[in-house]
Parts: structure tokens; C-alpha cells; sequence
């Protein structure tokens, strides 16, 4: 007899609304659905990053008539240098492609020039002196209602040492005392560079 009432009080319940079972379920489905939305929303968000204002994004550098010939300016956010070389506005990458030092400008030389084993590029970023694989990185650069747009999300390898394009005499002494040769001389950009010790 008892089992009878607990059947007729289980089936009661079945048609009032869900069982335990049923609800548990339910439950079940919904979490991993909503576990599901979350991973592929993550997924997506990091396959297709949101343009962001710093380094890695897209960042405006200023208006394209900024930057007079020869002129070299430094984007601390964006980690890159903004120069016309030749009429053409190049986006160099901050970072030596030798073992990655900031790589500064030198306004007594007009060249960039690392501090780290001495090479030396010209404002091209073309490859003039020291250990460096190449040239200088570089970011591609589009102009958009008079605006300069610098992409940092891609690095455009630089040039090859043997490409020389832009040839432009030191303005005067380098800031590397280290690189000058024993007259006071820079190295020929043909001559293999020398460098202390700490290999590099």
C-alpha cells in the first residue's frame, strides 16, 4: 500500500511540473550551452583583437604635412619613428633586429644608431654598420583625409644589409664613440664591424 502512494504521489508530481531528474538535466544543457558561448566568444576575441590605441593597433602619427624632409620623430606608444625620406614617410620599428635594443636616432649623425653592440642605419632604416642581420623593421603606413596611420599589428622585415637605396653622408661625429675607427672615421659599410667582447 505504501508503495502505491509513493507511485501515485511521484506521477502527482510529474503532472504538477518538471522532476528532479528532468530539472537537473535541463540544468546540465544550459551550462554547458552557456559554457560553449563562452569559449567561442573568447576564441573569437582572440583570433580577431579590437584595433587598440597602443602598440599593436593602428595609431595616428599626426597630419602628413608634419613631417618635413629629414625630420625624425619618436612615437613612445607605438614604439616607432616617423621620417621622410626622399618625399616617402617611413615607419621605422624602434626594436635592432640584432638582438632587439631600442635602436635611438642620433641628431649629431642623422643616423640611427644602437648603443648596445653599434649598428648603424641610415633614416631609411637601411643597413649602414655593426652586426645586424638587416635593415630596421618597419610598419606599414596609410594616409586617410590628410592623416598619418601607422599600423604597428604588422612588422614589415627590413631591408637586406647589401641594399643601400638612400646614400646620405653623416651630418657629423656619431654618438657611438665605440664605432668610430682609430681616426675618428666610421666603418665602410662593406668592411666587416668589429665589437667588443659580449658578442654582438
Amino acid at each position: 500500500m505504501e508503495e502505491e502512494e509513493e507511485k501515485d504521489r511521484g506521477t502527482e508530481a510529474e503532472g504538477r511540473g518538471i522532476g528532479r531528474r528532468r530539472f537537473l538535466d535541463w540544468s546540465w544543457k544550459a551550462l554547458a550551452l552557456g559554457l560553449t558561448a563562452e569559449a567561442g566568444w573568447t576564441t573569437y576575441d582572440l583570433l580577431v583583437p579590437r584595433p587598440a590605441g597602443g602598440f599593436g593597433g593602428e595609431l595616428e602619427a599626426g597630419a602628413e604635412g608634419a613631417f618635413p624632409e629629414g625630420d625624425v620623430r619618436y612615437f613612445a606608444e607605438g614604439r616607432f619613428y616617423v621620417t621622410r625620406v626622399e618625399g616617402d614617410l617611413v615607419a621605422l620599428y624602434q626594436k635592432c633586429p640584432h638582438l632587439g635594443c631600442r635602436v635611438p636616432y642620433c641628431e649629431t649623425s642623422g643616423r640611427f644608431e644602437c648603443p648596445c653592440h653599434g649598428s648603424i642605419f641610415n633614416r631609411k632604416g637601411e643597413y649602414i654598420a655593426g652586426p645586424a642581420p638587416r635593415g630596421m623593421d618597419s610598419f606599414p603606413i596609410r594616409l586617410e583625409e590628410g592623416k598619418v596611420l601607422v599600423d604597428t599589428g604588422t612588422v614589415e622585415e627590413g631591408p637586406s644589409k647589401d641594399r643601400l637605396t638612400f646614400r646620405e653622408e653623416p651630418k657629423g661625429p656619431s654618438c657611438l664613440e665605440e664605432t668610430a675607427g682609430p681616426h675618428g672615421e666610421e666603418p665602410h659599410p662593406d668592411e666587416p664591424h668589429e665589437h667588443g667582447a659580449g658578442g654582438g
